[in-house]
C-alpha cells in the first residue's frame, strides 16, 4: 500500500517481533492512564458508602504488607502486622473505579510485583509453556488481575492453578473480574461467580465490594468516526508521518489475518514507535476468532493511547450480529467503546 514516495510509513503486516519472558513480565505494569493512581487521587462517590469502606480496607492491605516486610526477626518487640488472607478481590459493577484502586495498590507495594489483565497473564503462559511462566513469576510479592475472565473453563482452570503455585511460596494477588457469559445486567456484582469458578484458591480471597454509578457511562455512545476512502487514509497518514510522527498503514483485512500469525503477547511490540494507525477497508468480520484477535489488540492499542484513523465501516460496527448475542458479548461492547475512543481522540476514563 506504501509507495516510494510514502515518508517512511511503517506497516503492522510487514512486522514479525520476537519477545523474551523479561520483556512480556516487563509489560506487566499499569497502563499509561493509572501510571500515577493513587489511594489519594481515588474519590470514593459520597452517596456509596462502600467506596470508601474498600478505600479503606485497601490502605490497610498494603499497610500490613509493607509492615510484614520489614525486619524485625523473632527477637522484636512487636510482631508485623498479618494480612488475613493472602488475596483480595474487589467486587463491584462497571465504572466504579475497580481498575485505579488495583492500580494504585500495584504502586505502593514492593517488587517484584505485576499487573496485567487476565488475557495478559494467560498469553504469558501460552508464549513461555507454564513451567517457565511459574518460574519467572515465583518470588513476586504482588500480582495484579485485572478483568479476570470467566467464560472459558479452561483459561479459568489454568489461572487458578497458575496462581495457587504463586500463592503457596508466598505471593499475594488482587484481581476483579468480569462477569460470565450472557450475564443479565452486564454490570451486575460478579462475587459469587468468580469465587466458585477459583473454589480451589476462594478460601484465599477476602471480597470486598464496591457499589456505585458507571462514571463512564458516555463510554458506549456516539460512533466511531471514519474517512471517506482509502486515498483519504493513506493522504492522512502520509501528511502525519511528513511532520515526523510514526504512522503505520495497513488494509484491515491484512492486519486482520497478520494478527493470526503473531501471538497476542506480542501484540504490544507491534506498536513499537507507532503514534497513528491507519486502517483501510474497514469491514464487519464474521469469524470469531478474528474477533477476538482484534479485540485482544485494540486493548494494546488503547493501553498505548494510539489513535486510528480508517475508512469503510466504522470500527464499533465491526462484530455481527450473532457475536453481539453470544457469550463474549462483554469483550466486544468493551472493544467498541474502546474503538469509538481511538478514532474519535477521546480516550475514556477507565473502570
Amino acid at each position: 500500500m506504501t509507495t516510494a514516495s510514502s515518508h517512511a510509513l511503517i506497516r503492522l503486516v510487514e512486522r514479525n517481533p520476537s519477545i523474551s519472558g523479561a520483556e512480556i513480565a516487563s509489560e506487566l505494569v499499569p497502563p499509561p492512564q493509572f501510571s500515577h493512581a493513587s489511594f489519594d487521587s481515588y474519590r470514593p462517590d459520597a452517596d456509596f458508602d462502600s467506596q470508601q469502606a474498600a478505600l479503606d480496607r485497601l490502605n490497610q492491605f498494603a499497610g500490613a504488607w509493607r509492615a510484614a516486610q520489614r525486619p524485625g526477626g523473632f527477637f522484636s518487640r512487636k510482631r508485623p502486622a498479618r494480612i488475613e488472607l493472602p488475596g483480595v478481590y474487589l467486587d463491584g459493577g462497571f465504572g466504579v473505579g475497580k481498575t485505579h484502586l488495583l492500580a494504585s495498590l500495584w504502586h505502593v507495594a514492593h517488587g517484584p510485583k505485576y499487573f496485567g489483565t487476565f488475557i495478559e497473564y494467560t498469553a504469558l503462559v501460552g508464549a513461555l509453556g507454564y513451567a517457565q511462566a511459574v518460574e519467572l513469576l515465583r518470588g513476586a510479592k504482588l500480582i495484579c488481575i485485572d478483568e479476570f475472565e470467566l467464560d472459558d473453563p479452561g483459561d479459568t482452570m489454568l489461572m487458578t492453578r497458575f496462581l495457587g503455585e504463586l500463592m503457596a511460596s508466598g505471593t499475594r494477588v488482587a484481581a476483579t473480574s468480569n462477569t460470565p457469559p450472557n450475564a443479565l445486567g452486564e454490570g451486575r456484582f460478579a462475587a459469587a461467580d468468580f469465587l466458585r469458578e477459583i473454589q480451589a484458591l476462594s478460601s484465599n480471597f477476602e471480597t470486598l465490594r464496591i457499589d456505585g454509578l458507571d462514571y463512564r457511562r458516555r463510554d458506549t455512545e456516539g460512533r466511531s468516526t471514519t474517512l471517506d476512502s482509502e486515498a483519504d487514509v493513506a493522504a492522512k497518514a502520509e501528511a502525519l508521518a511528513a511532520r515526523g510522527h510514526g504512522v503505520s498503514l495497513d488494509a484491515f483485512d491484512d492486519l486482520i489475518a497478520h494478527l493470526a500469525t503473531v501471538h497476542p503477547s506480542k501484540y504490544v511490540k507491534l506498536l513499537d514507535g507507532v503514534e497513528f494507525i491507519a486502517l483501510s477497508g474497514v469491514h464487519e468480520l464474521s469469524d470469531q476468532n478474528a474477533a477476538l484477535r482484534l479485540v485482544a489488540f485494540i486493548d494494546r492499542v488503547y493501553d498505548a493511547e494510539v489513535p486510528i484513523i480508517a475508512s469503510g465501516l466504522a470500527l464499533d460496527e465491526v462484530f455481527d450480529d450473532d457475536m453481539m448475542a453470544g457469550g463474549y458479548r462483554k469483550k466486544y461492547l468493551r472493544a467498541m467503546s474502546r474503538m469509538i475512543a481511538l478514532t474519535t481522540g477521546e480516550l475514556p476514563p477507565h473502570d
